[in-house]
């Protein structure tokens, strides 16, 4: 992709389709090319044996910076692109961001190496979106599939709701959740130890960055590429859990965390676009394990996607095909993994909002 990224800005005109056509549909068309890919590693496999999986990660943030950052200059000094051209450019920018560099940045947030937090930290400043690390570690993996969790996708919630919703409620809750760790140590949220002050500067030099070397232009272009990229991941997400519900054991107490919980794909091209996270029943189950690790599931533990997520993102962008193809499905999976439960009423499918303290 980074290449097209260098025609885009070199050629004009509608070479910027490239980048979607490339991570939305020849990724589709590959899939069903190539099939399911339902090996599983061995997960026990030592880290030292997975150094250029690794180093995949730990390198792609110079190489977007370098994409995004190079293109706003190229955009605003060099005058041979109009301006749809540049909406163009930046379109297929947030494209690459919002594919590789997201799911990137999720891998390396996960991972323990100061290194590696580092690189995914300013990878989702370079979307601006960098309370995702919070609301992902604290928030979305000890609440998914629960009505405390905002990106768990609701039983018949359309994508443009879930949409507002997340960019309503994300922040807002990350922000609880780091106050609160503060405030069990004693600390104010003022403390120097909470991240936002690390989100915020890293943000904010993002922003300095893109006015230096375009201007205002230049930082319209960054912000347009920046949301392009939360759209992506978004969407993501609300294909990940979507009408999946963990047993509500009462007392504000759910079941353990489970394969169930989350939708699996075995896809072999868009998985290896996207690092596995298509093998998302795992990592749910087993958040610790490196992305070449995750295991994949059968049907008869982990609900099935019927395509890959570029497909399903492309149909979660119309929500009545979306419900067609899908709400059969969650039934099923309801069916299937909780016959005992007869009333899946507006608590269980997380349409009625939890009490803001019980976050």
């Amino acid at each position: 992709m980074l290449p097209l990224v260098g025609l885009a800005a070199a050629w004009g005109g509608f070479w910027w389709m490239l980048l979607p056509a490339y991570a939305w549909y020849l990724t589709t068309v590959l899939d069903g090319v190539l099939g399911l890919n339902e090996a599983n590693p061995d997960p026990q496999t030592e880290t030292r044996a997975l150094f250029w999986h690794r180093a995949v990660t730990v390198v792609w943030f110079p190489l977007q910076f370098a994409a995004i950052f190079g293109s706003i200059w190229h955009a605003t000094h060099s005058g041979h692109l109009s301006g749809l051209e540049k909406l163009g450019l930046f379109f297929g920018i947030g494209v690459l961001s919002g594919t590789i560099g997201m799911v990137y940045a999720h891998e390396l947030l996960h991972q323990k190496s100061a290194l590696e937090r580092w690189m995914g930290d300013l990878l989702l400043a370079s979307t601006l979106y960098s309370h995702f690390r919070t609301e992902h570690l604290l928030v979305h993996h000890a609440w998914v599939s629960t009505p405390r969790d905002a990106v768990s996708a609701r039983y018949n919630e359309g994508f443009y709701r879930f949409f507002r919703r997340v960019l309503r409620e994300g922040p807002a809750s990350a922000w609880r959740a780091e106050t609160r760790l503060l405030a069990r140590a004693g600390r104010s949220p003022r403390d120097r130890r909470n991240p936002f002050w690390r989100y915020g500067a890293l943000q904010g030099a993002m922003i300095v960055l893109a006015l230096v070397l375009g201007g205002a232009q230049g930082l319209l272009l960054f912000v347009f590429q920046a949301f392009i990229a939360i759209w992506q991941l978004e969407l993501t997400n609300y294909v990940e859990h979507y009408g999946l519900t963990r047993k509500h054991l009462g007392g504000g107490r759910y079941e353990h965390i489970l394969p169930r919980h989350s939708w699996n794909a075995s896809h072999t091209a868009s998985n290896w676009l996207l690092i596995n996270l298509q093998r998302h029943s795992d990592h749910h189950y087993k958040p610790d394990r490196r992305f070449p690790l995750l295991q994949t599931y059968g049907k008869d533990e982990a609900p099935q996607l019927p395509f890959g997520y570029p497909a399903m993102t492309f149909m979660a962008m119309v929500p009545p095909w979306w419900r067609r193809r899908m709400n059969p499905r969650v039934r099923a999976w309801r069916r299937q993994f909780y016959p005992e439960v007869t009333d899946w009423g507006p608590y269980n499918r997380g349409e009625l909002p939890m009490p803001r303290n019980a976050l």
